[in-house]
This record gives C-alpha cells, sequence and structure tokens, in this order.
C-alpha cells in the first residue's frame, strides 16, 4: 500500500505508514490524521546495555538481548506505530559479537603485560637502592666517612640520613613486611675510601639490618634474571645471574 502523504510503500496490513505515520483509513482511504511514530523503548534499552555489556564484562550482555528480541517483537506487531530496529539488532549483536573479541585481544595483552610489570619492579629496586645510595653518602658526610655500623645500617639511615623505610623493600620481593637488602660488612672499615666497585648494599633474603656477603644474595626477586647491586661510589647496577661470581665483595679478593 502506497502513503498518500508521503509516497512510501507498506506492507497491506499496515494501518500506519512506517514512513510518517500516515494512518490508514482502509485500503482506499485518501485522508486520516497523522500519528507520530515512536521509537520503542526496549529497543533504545537493548542499544543502552548493548555498548554497556562492553564495559561491563558481559554483565548487561543477557538484558541487552532480552530487550533486543522483545523490541523487535513489538515493532513488528505496531503496524508501523514504533520504530528502532536498528538499535534492537545492534543491542543484540553488539555483545554477542564484540566481547568475543574483546576476550581475544585481552587473551592477546595479558602475556605482555606481565614482563612490563616485572620490569617496572625492576626499575623501582634500582631507584630504592640508588637512594639508599645517597642516603649513605648523607651519613657517611656527616660522620667522618665512615658508613653506618652494619647491624644497624637500616635503622642509621632513617635516624639520621632520611632514609624512609618503604626504601628498604624491593616491590617484587615475596614478603613485605620487612627488608630486602643487606650491607656488605666488609666497607666498614674504610668506608667511602673503599674501592668503588665494591659491592655496598644488595638484595638479599628478607631481614631487617642485614649483613652479609654472597650466601645471602638473592635472585628470586626477579624471577632468577638478576640482582639489583648498589656499589660504593653510589651506581646501581643489575647483574647476570652469570656476573655474580665477578663481584667485589672484599679488598682481599
Amino acid at each position: 500500500m502506497r502513503c498518500t502523504a508521503c509516497g512510501a510503500e507498506n506492507p497491506d496490513a499496515n494501518n500506519f505508514c512506517q514512513k510518517c505515520g500516515f494512518s490508514f483509513a482502509g485500503a482506499g482511504a485518501t485522508q486520516a490524521a497523522v500519528v507520530p511514530v515512536k521509537t520503542a523503548g526496549t529497543a533504545i534499552a537493548a542499544l543502552v546495555l548493548g555498548i554497556l555489556s562492553i564495559f561491563t564484562c558481559g554483565i548487561t550482555m543477557i538484558p541487552a538481548l532480552v530487550c533486543g528480541i522483545i523490541a523487535l517483537v513489538q515493532i513488528s506487531g505496531s503496524s508501523g506505530r514504533l520504530k528502532g530496529t536498528a538499535m534492537a539488532i545492534i543491542g543484540i549483536v553488539m555483545p554477542v559479537v564484540v566481547i568475543p573479541i574483546i576476550a581475544i585481544l585481552m587473551g592477546i595483552l595479558m602475556p605482555a603485560i606481565g614482563p612490563s610489570r616485572t620490569l617496572a619492579q625492576r626499575i623501582v629496586c634500582g631507584h630504592n637502592l640508588s637512594a639508599i645510595g645517597k642516603s649513605m653518602l648523607v651519613y657517611a658526610y656527616d660522620n667522618d666517612g665512615e658508613f653506618p655500623t652494619p647491624g644497624k645500617w637500616c635503622d642509621l639511615l632513617i635516624e639520621q640520613a632520611d632514609a624512609t623505610e618503604k626504601q628498604f623493600t624491593c616491590p617484587a620481593a615475596e614478603q613485605k613486611d620487612t627488608g630486602s637488602y643487606a650491607m656488605n660488612p666488609a666497607v666498614e672499615k674504610m668506608g667511602i675510601n673503599s674501592p668503588a666497585d665494591m659491592v655496598l648494599i644488595f638484595e638479599s633474603q628478607p631481614g631487617w639490618n642485614q649483613v652479609g656477603g654472597p650466601e645471602l644474595l638473592t635472585i628470586d626477586n626477579h624471577q632468577g634474571e638478576g640482582v639489583n647491586i648498589l656499589f660504593v661510589d653510589g651506581h646501581v647496577e643489575f647483574i647476570a645471574p652469570e656476573d655474580v661470581p665477578d663481584l667485589l665483595w672484599s679488598t682481599y679478593e
């Protein structure tokens, strides 16, 4: 049936024009009141819920599908008085199609997130040791070139050199309620006059005010890839496991 108001073709069973809402008084009607076409509320709801399902990990997926199906039924039985078929279809299709795509992308990206987090933790650990090295120098300059007493070096740096307790814990360490570093006792006698490339502070087994040598060193914090070392001259290096035996621990080596 052709609408006499706008010229659009409509199914013969329609009482209203799908395009302009013109009311058909009968197949041969030439004049009737124009009734506005409304968008089905369920179609709008389906579209909104479909979009939200992308940001809610699919929580609104089922409601979007239900609203979309109901909207299509309502529109098809409204004789042209309701519109929104495209909205309803999008609300149905979007969560079904987009969410699996997002899941696939997450599966691709997740493996890259782990290494990035590991690298970030390694960098923070290095910054911790660098800050400790600065505190060591501050303490030494205030104490005739001597480093803190090994048995209480953490406490002394906090008390006298503005170090913070947080700086003594590696973010990658499993135990975060205690220290992650140890001091090489061999530097105590010579202080800042110790060889520049001698180990000063290193990543160790968990403990506070720890003192020792290679027996305490650990590479577990960084998946066995290496260990952060603070040297007497204040620089920090990430040392690979195969290079650990070459570290200078005392002047007698």
